[in-house]
């Protein structure tokens, strides 16, 4: 009898300790949820600081060309660019295009060969020169470049040319005007690249 009583107490205590629940009611839970402090949500890594960008597409003009428009490559359909006005040679042809004013290309044999920048245009060079940048900024910024005299216009108008256009690839070429400003950037291949009237 002692045993049967035994196991019956603790049966009784066993189930005592099981029935309680894993989980507090809703109610307390919301409470205890309440009460307790909210932990702080981590704050995100900051974000590194942005480095300068330099002007892209349309806007920069660069030895490989401006936006879509390719040294060395046809224009490119539907890019806007387009023959417009009297050209002069079957072989040489000149583009423009509305969204570039002031520039202009010169395509030979289907290929485009220069590309000159103008008055009017706020295309630039990565170096931040465009036109009417000072001779002093553009000499500054491309030491090695060689001076030649202007054909039209008299000193202190010059052309200023890269040194290696001998080598065939795209190079560069600033037109000084009288007033000791870039007038006009070209960037192409020679002969075209030395071209002083459009396609002549």
């Amino acid at each position: 009898m002692r045993l049967v009583l035994t196991a019956t107490l603790l049966l009784l205590t066993l189930s005592a300790c099981s029935s309680e629940p894993a989980d507090p009611p809703p109610a307390t839970r919301g409470a205890a949820n309440e009460s307790a402090p909210a932990e702080p949500s981590p704050s995100p890594a900051p974000s590194p600081p942005a480095e300068p960008v330099a002007p892209v597409g349309a806007k920069l003009l660069t030895l490989e060309g401006l936006g879509a428009l390719r040294i060395g490559q046809a224009v490119p359909a539907g890019s806007g660019w387009a023959e417009r006005g009297a050209q002069i040679s079957e072989s040489c042809r000149t583009f423009s295009s509305p969204a570039h004013a002031g520039v202009y290309a010169i395509a030979e044999d289907g290929k485009v060969r220069r590309i000159t920048v103008g008055q009017g245009s706020d295309v630039k060079l990565a170096e931040g020169l465009g036109v009417g940048a000072a001779e002093a900024e553009a000499r500054s910024a491309f030491p090695g470049f060689r001076d030649a005299p202007h054909k039209y216009s008299d000193p202190p108008a010059k052309y200023l040319t890269a040194p290696n256009t001998a080598s065939g690839d795209a190079a560069l070429r600033f037109e000084i005007g009288p007033d000791g400003r870039v007038v006009l950037i070209h960037v192409g291949t020679m002969p075209v690249l030395g071209y002083v009237e459009g396609c002549a």
